[in-house]
C-alpha cells in the first residue's frame, strides 16, 4: 500500500492540535485517530480524516494506522495513576500491537523531559511508553518537551482576581526548562516528514528557561496589575491534592520534587533543541483566551 498520509493521535488536545495545524499549513493529508468525533468536528471541516478509535481498541488502531507515512502518537495522560502505573502498561499492550500489525512508516511519539529519570514520578509513565516502544520494527522518535509554557492556564484566575500567582514550583527565583505547545506542534510536524533509522530520541525547551518570578511578571504586564508568584508549602501538597479528588498524589509529588531539586532535567543537554516562543508571548495569549 502506498504510503501517503499522516495519522496524529490527540488532536482534540494541545499539541495534537498543534501538529496537525503545522501539518496542515504544509498541505499534508491528515487521519486523526479520535474517541468522539462530535468533539473533533472542527478538524474535519479543516481538511482531516476522522477516523474512531480508543487507544485500547486494538483492531480499530490497526486500520486507523494502516497506510500511514507516519503516526503522531499522544498517550493520554493519567494525572492520578494507580501505583503500578497499570493504566498505561495496559493501553500499551494493545497500543503496540496495532502499530507493528499496521506498519506505519515511522513513529514519533510524544514524550517528556526527565521520561530517564531514575526515580519514579509521573513522569515515569513515558519512561515506560519510551522502553516498549524502542523495540517496534519501524522507525521511532520520542520527542522529549519540557514543562509546558502552557500549564501557567491555571494561573489566569487567581493572577487577575487577587494578584497571587501560587507555585508548586520552587524555590521562586530557580530557572526551569518550559517550552510553548506551538514549538513542540512544530518539531512534531518537522519530525514526521524527516527520515532516520532506529531509534532517536529529540529533545526540546523554550528560548530560555524561566522562573516562577518570570512568570508572575509576565503575568503582571499582561493583566495591568501587579502579580507576585507564592510558594505552596510542599507540606500541603497531599492533603490538597486529596481533596481534589486524587487517590495516589505521590507520583504528582514526587515530579515536583524532580523539578524542584533538579534530577528531571534533560538525558543530553548540551544537543537539547529551542524553541523560539517566550512566556511573555505565551502568557499574553492566555490571558487574551481567557
Amino acid at each position: 500500500m502506498e504510503l501517503i498520509m499522516f495519522v496524529i493521535t490527540g488532536i482534540t488536545g494541545q499539541v495534537g492540535a498543534a501538529v496537525a495545524t503545522h501539518l496542515l499549513k504544509e498541505g499534508a493529508d491528515i487521519r486523526a485517530v479520535v474517541r468522539s468525533p462530535a468533539k473533533a468536528q472542527i478538524w474535519k471541516e479543516r481538511g482531516c480524516e476522522l477516523v474512531t478509535a480508543d487507544l485500547t481498541d486494538t483492531a480499530a488502531l490497526t486500520a486507523a494506522f494502516k497506510g500511514a507515512e507516519a503516526v503522531f502518537l499522544v498517550i493520554p495522560p493519567v494525572f492520578d495513576p494507580s501505583p503500578d502505573f497499570g493504566e498505561v502498561r495496559q493501553l500499551l499492550l494493545s497500543l503496540k500491537v496495532a502499530i507493528e500489525a499496521a506498519k506505519p512508516g515511522k513513529l514519533v511519539c510524544l514524550s517528556t523531559i526527565g521520561a530517564q529519570a531514575a526515580k519514579p514520578n509521573l513522569l515515569s509513565q513515558l519512561g515506560l511508553v519510551e522502553k516498549e516502544l524502542t523495540t517496534l520494527p519501524m522507525p521511532v522518535a520520542f520527542l522529549r518537551a519540557a514543562w509546558f509554557m502552557e500549564n501557567s492556564a491555571w494561573d489566569v484566575a487567581p493572577s487577575r482576581e487577587n494578584g497571587i500567582m501560587p507555585s508548586f514550583l520552587q524555590p521562586l527565583d530557580r530557572p526551569v526548562p518550559m517550552v510553548a505547545v506551538d514549538d513542540i506542534g512544530a518539531l512534531g510536524a518537522k519530525l514526521l516528514r524527516e527520515e532516520w533509522q532506529a531509534v532517536r530520541i529529540v529533545e526540546l525547551e523554550g528560548p530560555e528557561r524561566i522562573s516562577p518570578n518570570r512568570i508572575a511578571a509576565a503575568f503582571a504586564r499582561a493583566i495591568g496589575r501587579d502579580v507576585k508568584a507564592e510558594a505552596v508549602d510542599a507540606g500541603t501538597w497531599e492533603a490538597l491534592f486529596r481533596a481534589q479528588g486524587m487517590n495516589n498524589p505521590t507520583p504528582r509529588m514526587r515530579m515536583l520534587d524532580g523539578f524542584n531539586e533538579g534530577w528531571i532535567e534533560f538525558e543530553d543537554r548540551a544537543h537539547v533543541l529551542k524553541g523560539e516562543t517566550d512566556i511573555e508571548t505565551t502568557i499574553a495569549r492566555l490571558i487574551a483566551a481567557n
